[in-house]
């Protein structure tokens, strides 16, 4: 059975560094499961880090003499959905997996999760005449128009998903979908048959808000505002799915003069630290998950031990 090693876990937790270490010493490739990391053009914010000796060879990045896929896939103006991304990287798992180890690494639990299990109301279609009626309707009302065509999943969302407009609209959309379409997930992709290992890595909020901090400001330093200056000027609007993202979207009062350098940056923080309270509580659910504490001592040889005990045993099995 071919093998696939999952790292993922909060933001600045280093998720990207090990896979690259990890890559070097199993000899493998890395696929980014990073919602923010698919745009071209978006590199600072979305915290891509590439080295200036990075280079682009065809579909993936080469850094540090390892391919990096997932990374510039669309253009900020264009949408970007989860059945895009499952469909990117199930695609490439399995051209990796025929010369090399594929390592999917990121922080986007729903990527992680569609690749990996399926998700089969990822391949739900649009429906832009319904979104163009449902746009204007506040939450309280999209809320009811889900509860009256599909009241389980109304009564599943919790209270931050019944504030969301975003969601509701797309709860609505996939309702009626299933309304018109009897047994349409049926149809959807299986999840992906491989031996698989989940590595989380975690840390003390204390010390992981310390590194959020220490990650915003230095993204500030080597130019995030520049880069969204070069987005707006290239005809980017705040509009468009990709400005939407964290560390995008904060800065949109300050291009428009409504806040000051100092709110913006405070705000980012404030938002990349709920993010990853989000990150924590999504990956928490999954019990395949083996957890690394990153602020204690000898976590990566203990946790590079795990990795190649696993990946020994299951070449051992193979052959």
């Amino acid at each position: 059975m071919q093998k696939l090693l999952v790292i993922c876990g909060p933001t600045a937790t280093g998720k990207t560094g090990l896979a690259l270490a990890l890559a070097k010493s199993l000899g493998g490739e890395i696929i980014s499961a990073d919602s923010r990391q698919v745009y071209q053009k978006m590199d600072i914010g979305t915290g891509k880090d590439l080295p200036r000796n990075a280079k682009k060879i065809g579909g993936y990045y080469l850094i540090n003499a390892v391919p990096v896929w997932g990374y510039d896939l669309v253009d900020p103006k264009e949408n970007f959905s989860v059945a895009n991304y499952v469909h990117f990287a199930r695609k490439t798992i399995n051209e990796v997996a025929r010369r090399k180890l594929p390592i999917l690494v990121g922080g986007t639990g729903l990527y992680i999760q569609g690749v990996v299990d399926g998700i089969p109301t990822a391949f739900v279609p649009k429906n832009q005449a319904l979104r163009k009626n449902l746009i204007g309707k506040s939450p309280s009302e999209l809320f009811e128009i889900l509860a009256q065509q599909d009241p389980i999943k109304a009564a599943s969302l919790n209270a931050s998903d019944k504030k969301n407009p975003r969601r509701l609209i797309r709860a609505v959309e996939i309702a009626q979908w299933k309304l018109k379409t009897p047994g349409g997930f049926s149809q959807t992709p299986t999840p992906t048959d491989y031996s698989t290992l989940f590595i989380g890595l975690t840390a003390p909020k204390e010390y992981l808000f310390k590194k959020i901090d220490r990650r915003v400001e230095a993204r500030v330093d080597v130019g995030i505002e520049k880069e969204i200056k070069k987005l707006i000027a290239a005809g980017i609007s705040w509009d468009d799915q990709a400005m939407s993202s964290l560390g995008y979207r904060q800065w949109r009062g300050f291009f428009e003069g409504t806040k000051n350098k100092n709110e913006t940056i405070s705000a980012w923080k404030k938002e990349e630290k709920k993010y990853a309270k989000r990150q924590i509580t999504w990956f928490k659910r999954d019990r395949r998950i083996k957890w690394f504490d990153v602020s204690k001592p000898h976590w990566s040889d203990n946790l590079e031990k795990l990795a190649k005990k696993w990946y020994s045993s299951e070449n051992a099995k193979k052959n």
